[in-house]
């Protein structure tokens, strides 16, 4: 849409081009199923461990170690549930209170399971408090899962210290990098996690396809009984061309991560600087923590969110705020009321997240066209 500026890529990312071509071309001739022993279903076969290493590739992981899923929930959920299902006595869970919803919400579903979890919280930048996290861990904890990179606010845990924290106490480390990936660079072969979860539509591949790291000796159990696909974890035919179109994204964003990323980290950071400089009360939420390039969580005291990011809409801007309910209503962000801010901050809080099809033009665009419709909606709301 041509006169749309995309600025929710944490939501989703618009698919490469030689992304959609090599899936449509599964799609129209090599649609074998890749369990079949004739040459047709080989030569399937093949393709799909072609992406594979790709997408291994991209995280520094062995071919071996990669499990495909339909996506990062899939992917977490079988991480977790999968590692506390051969835990024996443990039943402890520690996680932190800013988690994304597919974590946040399967721990308190274990909760009513019986299991035992502990969710660590964060500064006001929306860092992990790691002594907190040390304190926490015990002799039955079974497992460690925790963000790599907030969805909301683009904020990067230190992983190196919860990696080697896990590694030192002897417990599995899940890691729910769904944001991270294909925007920081990630090395599983020096980062010793056990776990970590992959969506492919969050960096320019199809949604519906994601993938498990599972480093080689974890112990883990599947979650459905079926065929021996996947290493005996993901049973069912896989899901070919979404899986062909993951790895081509995962290689090109592979072959531009570090130039790519200093770009989107530069508009990024000019988006930051236009809007603050706009009002003096403009303030950004997780400012002085690492975060992704792409990321900015911005708030403007005075401003209701959700009539902001409505009347964003109206002039072909895409942002978001918060978390979506069924209703369509918008709820408080629990990642920044973990953090501790202001209920003024938390209301009046947007996210905007870029990505490499982002330009100057739309940076721009976003710039003219925000600051006016904040200090209307301020003055109707008699905050001005």
């Amino acid at each position: 849409m041509d006169d749309i500026v995309y600025l929710d890529n944490n939501a989703t990312t618009r698919p490469l081009d030689s992304v959609v071509e090599a899936m449509g071309l599964m799609l129209a001739g090599e649609y074998a199923n890749p369990s079949s022993l004739h040459r047709f279903g080989q030569s399937v076969r093949h393709r799909m461990e072609c992406a594979r290493a790709q997408v291994a590739s991209l995280v520094g992981a062995d071919p071996r170690e990669i499990v495909f899923t339909a996506g990062g929930t899939e992917s977490i959920n079988l991480a977790i549930r999968g590692t506390l299902s051969v835990s024996g006595n443990k039943r402890h869970l520690v996680t932190s209170t800013v988690e994304h919803s597919a974590v946040r919400n399967l721990a308190r579903q274990l909760r009513r399971e019986g299991y035992d979890v502990t969710e660590v919280g964060v500064d006001r930048s929306g860092r992990l408090d790691l002594d907190r996290l040390t304190e926490r861990l015990r002799d039955d904890t079974a497992l460690i899962s925790v963000m790599y990179a907030n969805n909301e606010t683009g904020v990067v845990f230190d992983v190196e210290s919860v990696a080697a924290l896990a590694a030192e106490r002897d417990i599995p480390l899940h890691l729910d990098a769904v944001q991270a990936v294909g925007k920081v660079g990630i090395d599983l072969a020096r980062l010793p996690a056990t776990l970590m979860s992959i969506s492919a539509h969050k960096f320019h591949g199809p949604k519906g396809a994601g993938a498990l790291y599972v480093r080689r000796g974890a112990r883990l159990r599947s979650l459905q009984y079926g065929g021996r696909q996947e290493r005996d974890l993901r049973p069912g035919t896989e899901n070919v061309p979404a899986i062909i179109g993951m790895g081509v994204a995962a290689e090109a964003v592979a072959n531009e991560l570090a130039d790519g990323a200093s770009r989107v980290a530069q508009l990024r950071d000019r988006l930051e600087a236009g809007l603050r400089g706009s009002a003096p009360r403009v303030h950004v939420n997780g400012h002085g923590a690492p975060r992704l390039p792409n990321t900015t969580n911005i708030a403007f005291p005075g401003v209701r969110a959700e009539a902001l990011l409505l009347t964003l809409s109206e002039h072909g801007i895409c942002a978001s705020s918060g978390a979506a309910c069924s209703s369509g209503a918008l709820e408080p962000s629990h990642v920044l009321q973990a953090m501790g801010l202001e209920a003024e901050l938390i209301d009046s809080s947007l996210r905007f997240s870029l990505s490499s099809f982002t330009t100057d033009e739309e940076v721009d665009c976003a710039l003219s066209v925000i600051p006016p419709i904040v200090a209307r909606l301020a003055a109707i709301a008699g905050n001005q």
